[in-house]
């Protein structure tokens, strides 16, 4: 582990919750969460984090590619085995703790697109992906998420929607204090769900997200599409859409913001 993340971390120990016992440093992975995948089926504890410099084959939301250039980002993968009442919030959680790390870490201030984009500038900067798998132990979640650190060449596709948090601070950001703020912000929000401070969550979460309501959205519904206006999240964590038939719950799916 590069010397700067180890110090990071170490400092940051006692706010890291289940997230100080193990972390697993990687120079070059296929996929984080394949690894933490992997190491779940065989035994990890909850909260073992893999962390890489880059990965050849990282994905987001609907098997997408995330671009991962060689140290310009953090490519990280968390073991967790939440209870039942946490697993609808997660990627809620994870997003809101992302945005929370990222400005302690930095001062920068991000904003949150449903279900789990953090932005700045309207330009993505970060995001999530849980994926449930299996293990000795029953089936856990590897909550995966990555962020643009540096400025890096990105592929063409997505050279003109990302961003990077040096960009937007002007000036170089210390990867390893991003982590660990990152981790630390995430595991006191997942202790808020799994104690019962939902309506905290969501709360914090509606906070970050006030951009987003008035947007006009675009989804796929019975093999066609349906068009609304975002008036935020429900208590359940679903996007709640006026249309002109009604307010429609969204939860999953892809959207196109118009």
């Amino acid at each position: 582990m590069p010397e700067d993340v180890a110090v990071a971390l170490a400092r940051a120990a006692g706010r890291l919750g289940p997230f100080a016992h193990e972390v697993r440093w990687y120079s070059d992975v296929p996929s984080t969460n394949d690894i933490a995948a992997t190491w779940a089926e065989c035994g990890a504890i909850e909260g073992s984090v893999v962390v890489a410099d880059t990965q050849s084959a990282g994905r987001g939301r609907q098997g997408r590619c995330w671009a991962s250039p060689v140290g310009a980002g953090l490519y990280v993968s968390t073991v967790l085995r939440p209870i039942e009442q946490v697993l609808p919030f997660l990627t809620i959680a994870a997003g809101l703790g992302l945005t929370e790390g990222i400005q302690a870490a930095t001062g920068l201030v991000a904003e949150l697109k449903w279900p789990n984009d953090v932005f700045m500038s309207g330009r993505k900067v970060a995001g999530v992906l849980a994926e449930a798998t299996s293990s000795p132990a029953g089936t856990c979640v590897v909550l995966g998420f990555g962020i643009n650190v540096s400025i890096a060449a990105y592929p063409p596709e997505v050279a003109d929607l990302a961003t990077s948090l040096e960009e937007q601070h002007g000036e170089p950001v210390a990867r390893g204090r991003v982590l660990a703020e990152c981790l630390s912000a995430f595991a006191c929000r997942y202790l808020d769900l799994a104690e019962g401070r939902r309506g905290a969550v969501l709360e914090a979460w509606r906070g970050r997200a006030s951009s987003m309501v008035g947007r006009r959205v675009r989804w796929s519904e019975m093999g066609g599409h349906r068009e609304g206006v975002v008036d935020g999240i429900d208590d359940a964590g679903a996007l709640v859409v006026r249309t002109g038939d009604g307010p429609t719950r969204i939860t999953a799916g892809e959207l196109q913001w118009l």
